[in-house]
C-alpha cells in the first residue's frame, strides 16, 4: 500500500507510481509515456516527490513512469517543489520546440507564455523522447535511431538517407507526442522518411489500409496469412460483429 496525494492506494505487482495514480484518477502529466513502451522517464514531466515515514522528513524527486510503487511510499504529485520543477522542464521544452502546439498548450497550463531560455535555432518539434525509435524496434524494423550527441542529438535514418528496411508503417509518426514526423498518404501511396510506399486497398470498402512493404514483412514473419490483408481492420471487425450476431440469434 502507498499514499498518493493523501489517498491510500493498493498497488499490483509490477506497478509503477504512474500506473497506480492513473487507476485512482490522479493526474500526472507526461509526454513520452505509452503503455506498450518501456518507460524511460525521457520527458521528465511525470516527476513526483516521494518519502516514507522512516525517512524522517527527507524527500526525493523521481519519475513516476518508471519508479516502482513500493509499499509505504508517500507520494506528492503537485507539491510546490514539483510544480517548480515541472515549470522549468516546460520552459526548456518551449525553448527547444517553440513552434509545437502541444508544447505551447502545456506551457500555458503552467502560466508560461514565452520561454526564459534562448530559443533553439532552426527548431523542429522533436523532444527526443525516443518513442518513435521504440515503436520502430517493436515493429522489428529498426529503420530509425538516435544519432549525434548534446545539442546535435536527433532521430534520423542511417546517414540521413532512405533506409531500405523501412516498411512505411508510420508507427513512428503515430506515436510521436508532438507530431514531429511528417507523412502523407493517399489511396495509392504513403510518403514518409523521404520514401514512397505503395498502399494495399481493401477489397471490400476500397480503403487503403497498409503498405505493400509492411504486409510482406508481416507475412514473412508469419504474423498473419497473406489473404488476411485483402480486407482492412474495419471490415474485419464488421465481419466479426456479423458472425457474433448470427451465433447469438
Amino acid at each position: 500500500m502507498l499514499v498518493i496525494d493523501g489517498k491510500s492506494l493498493i498497488a499490483k505487482e509490477g506497478d509503477t507510481i504512474l500506473a497506480v495514480a492513473k487507476r485512482a484518477g490522479i493526474h500526472i502529466p507526461t509526454l513520452c509515456h505509452q503503455e506498450w513502451a518501456e518507460p524511460q522517464g525521457g520527458c521528465r514531466l511525470c516527476c513526483v516527490e516521494i518519502t516514507k515515514k522512516s525517512w524522517d522528513g527527507w524527500c526525493k524527486v523521481v519519475t513516476a513512469c518508471n519508479h516502482p510503487a513500493q509499499d509505504g511510499l508517500i507520494v506528492y504529485t503537485h507539491s510546490e517543489r514539483i510544480i517548480t520543477i515541472r515549470k522549468n522542464i516546460v520552459d526548456l521544452l518551449l525553448a527547444r520546440c517553440p513552434e509545437s502546439e502541444v508544447i505551447q498548450d502545456l506551457a500555458k497550463e503552467y502560466g508560461i507564455l514565452e520561454t526564459t531560455y534562448k530559443r533553439r535555432e532552426n527548431p523542429d518539434n522533436c523532444i527526443l523522447c525516443g518513442l518513435c525509435v521504440q515503436a520502430c524496434e517493436a515493429m522489428g524494423v529498426n529503420a530509425i535511431s538516435m544519432t549525434d550527441r548534446g545539442i546535435n542529438k536527433r532521430v534520423t535514418t542511417p546517414y540521413d538517407k532512405p533506409n531500405n528496411v523501412c516498411v512505411g508503417c508510420a508507427s513512428c509518426a503515430k506515436v510521436c507526442p508532438t507530431n514531429n514526423i511528417p507523412f502523407t498518404e493517399s489511396n495509392k501511396t504513403r510518403k514518409i522518411w523521404d520514401q514512397e510506399f505503395p498502399m494495399l486497398r481493401c477489397t471490400v470498402c476500397g480503403r487503403a489500409h497498409i503498405t505493400q512493404a509492411q504486409m510482406e514483412k508481416l507475412v514473412a514473419d508469419n504474423v498473419l496469412p497473406r489473404d488476411y490483408f485483402d480486407k482492412c481492420e474495419i471490415c474485419h471487425q464488421k465481419e466479426t460483429v456479423e458472425t457474433f450476431k448470427k451465433i447469438s440469434f
